[in-house]
């Protein structure tokens, strides 16, 4: 287990699965794969119902840290991304700050997301020059629409809360305030239902989502492998570094 993780089980059979590297909160394949030992860990817990994924620091999370260490294989993160659909617990995640990139994908693993209206919901990979990763073929068109994510994924801009919760990319809207806590109401909700009634009604919504994930990401991570080898890739991530906007020269 990382030690960036924090597992809390409430007596209200919800768990609060925290995990913490701010400011940005940047992922690596360590920390998916402690969040996904955490899922599985609770999942065969009877007395954990209902999850709750949250982050400390100013963002829930800004994907991967190209301009650090990076990801390294995105096979081998995208295998561990991919355990967090198999589990059968409900999830919700309570995005503030933003969700970028890869933490777009992290946000939308879970089954529902309780945002803020300053929260930030961003798939910047075509900013970058890279291929979008963490499942998101998948999930982002059945959360939103094939439409709407090609707008998402294509011109890279922000998506606020107030426009979220309207095409239903977050399903409670709430304040900064009572961000967790509306999170962790949502969650006791889904907790004092019968679970197995829960789970076989959730296990028939999502099908073979967790295949699907599979699937997209083994084609997401051979797309991105290619296109970081390419000029455009590394003059995205110096832009970003650099704070203006890139230069792309199609090669």
């Amino acid at each position: 287990m990382s030690d960036d993780l924090a597992i809390e089980l409430r007596d209200d059979h919800v768990a609060v699965v925290e995990f913490s590297r701010p400011p940005y909160n940047y992922f690596d394949t360590t920390l998916i794969r402690s969040l996904a030992d955490a899922y599985t860990t609770l999942d065969e817990d009877p007395d954990c119902r209902a999850i709750v994924l949250c982050s400390t620091g100013k963002h829930f999370c800004a994907g991967a840290d190209f301009a650090g260490p990076g990801i390294g294989d995105p096979r081998e993160l995208y295998a561990e991304a991919a355990r967090l659909f198999e589990v059968g617990t409900p999830t919700v995640a309570t995005v503030h700050g933003a969700a970028i990139g890869g933490g777009l994908g992290l946000a939308l693993s879970a089954d529902f997301r309780v945002a803020t209206r300053e929260t930030r919901f961003i798939a910047n990979f075509a900013r970058l020059g890279i291929h979008h990763g963490f499942g998101l073929t998948v999930t982002l068109p059945a959360v939103i629409g094939a439409q709407k994510s090609l707008d998402m994924l294509t011109t890279g801009r922000a998506v606020d809360g107030a426009e979220a919760e309207t095409i239903g990319l977050c399903d409670r809207l709430t304040t900064a305030s009572t961000l967790r806590d509306e999170a962790v109401a949502l969650a006791a909700q889904l907790a004092a239902n019968a679970p197995l009634a829960v789970r076989s009604i959730r296990a028939t919504l999502r099908g073979d989502l967790a295949q699907k994930i599979r699937a997209a990401t083994d084609h997401e991570a051979a797309q991105q492998a290619e296109l970081m080898q390419s000029a455009d890739f590394a003059e995205g991530v110096r832009a970003v570094g650099e704070r203006r906007a890139p230069k792309f020269t199609a090669s």
